[in-house]
């Protein structure tokens, strides 16, 4: 099942820039709302990868988050998915490295609707990590989610708050998106 076809399925996509504990907060929400996440499929494309990454590589990491989260829309049992980031994370890489995105990935972010982002805030401090490229750019790239998630009119809000304070604050905000979306 295609997951436009599973029309009371409600999509939580949890993005922003690096080391803001995206992948914390969709764990802790599949577990409070009882249902599966969609994790990051970069991470695990690149975790292998001893060189640096291409536009093409780019493109492969698109068609992994892709697949995977058409693969965990159509299974779940449940009426709420959790998206540990999505594939407009790719637009935002390539914009960045390479100076363009393919028509197929902008595409595919034209047709593909999240009900609710939670876009997690740079308010907690860089942990260095292998895959993590760009600690002192995390200004430009709150920046670079806040104009792209305007461009396809996306409905988010700003997640802050250091450790539970900040898990708390997005369950209560897909707490209080859900009652809404109940009426």
């Amino acid at each position: 099942m295609k997951q436009e076809n599973k029309t009371s399925l409600k999509k939580i996509a949890v993005v922003g820039p690096e080391s803001t504990g995206k992948s914390t907060i969709a764990k802790f929400l599949a577990k409070e709302f009882k249902t599966l996440y969609v994790p990051e499929y970069s991470r695990y494309y690149c975790q292998d990868l001893n060189r640096q990454y291409t536009l093409q590589d780019e493109l492969n990491m698109f068609h992994g988050q892709v697949a995977l989260e058409e693969a965990l829309t159509s299974v779940t049992k449940k009426d709420i998915l959790i998206c540990d980031t999505t594939f407009l994370t790719v637009k935002i890489w390539c914009d960045h490295l390479f100076n363009e995105t393919p028509k197929i990935v902008v595409d595919k972010i034209n047709t593909t609707h999240y009900d609710l982002y939670l876009l997690m805030d740079i308010d907690l401090p860089w942990e260095d990590d292998i895959l993590r490229d760009f600690p002192q750019k995390r200004d430009h790239f709150m920046r670079v989610w806040k104009k792209e998630l305007n461009a396809i009119n996306g409905n988010y809000q700003v997640i802050s708050g250091q450790g539970t304070e900040r898990l708390n604050n997005a369950l209560k905000c897909v707490k209080q998106f859900l009652k809404k979306s109940e009426h």
